[in-house]
């Protein structure tokens, strides 16, 4: 399979990059800004303005996924709608399925079915707010575009870890362990993004954890 992951320099982008380059696929790494690093064998590095669906459906000719894992700079969460809507008018012009990997914002709270994790303090801090509400917006978009797409929403708690290759999966709540915790490695989500690539549960909205 031929994948174009835009946003392999950020956390969750390099590590689908690595998990894809792990399972032998074909990847098109593309990078705001020119890569420090040469790629991995099978890794194509190409620069891309993410906010350009002209541009960007050429990057993504011939492929057979994307991936989108692109995240809004601190102070720019708005960019996150623009940046959304022109990746997947770029896929469906190629008429690729994307998967955007977005926020748990969106995701019901485990306790409170009527509400979302985007209101609710405990999951959601103040200070990161506004990022939170830019991926429940990220949703919206996906769910007004005709693209093939799929929202992944992780957990409450993203972080480097370790690759365990296991994780649980769910659909629009969010999932927690008994202690009320709710977390995943970048690492263990890159492995579900290309569990979905690879074998498609048939939900446009899931989430994953552990």
């Amino acid at each position: 399979m031929k994948i174009a992951v835009v946003g392999a320099a950020g956390m969750v982008g390099s590590r689908v990059v690595n998990e894809a380059v792990r399972r032998g696929h074909d990847l098109v790494a593309v990078f705001r800004k020119e890569p420090t690093a040469a790629p991995p064998p099978g890794v194509i590095a190409v620069r891309g303005d993410a906010d350009d669906p002209g541009h960007m459906s050429g990057l993504f000719t011939g492929s057979d996924a994307i991936v989108a894992a692109t995240r809004p700079a601190p102070g720019h969460e708005g960019a996150a709608v623009r940046t959304t809507t022109a990746l997947l008018s770029a896929a469906e012009a190629v008429r690729t399925r994307i998967l955007v990997v977005g926020g748990a914002a969106p995701l019901r709270h485990p306790g409170h079915s009527d509400r979302l994790v985007l209101d609710s303090p405990e999951y959601v801090p103040e200070p990161f707010r506004a990022i939170a509400a830019a991926s429940a917006a990220q949703l919206d978009v996906c769910r007004a575009h005709s693209a093939d797409w799929v929202y992944l929403s992780p957990p409450a708690l993203l972080e480097p870890g370790h690759r365990t290759g296991t994780y649980r999966r769910g659909t629009t709540t969010l999932i927690t362990t008994a202690d009320g915790a709710s977390r995943i490695s970048a690492e263990d989500l890159a492995v579900a993004v290309l569990d979905e690539l690879e074998s498609p549960g048939g939900d446009a909205h899931f989430t994953v954890g552990y």
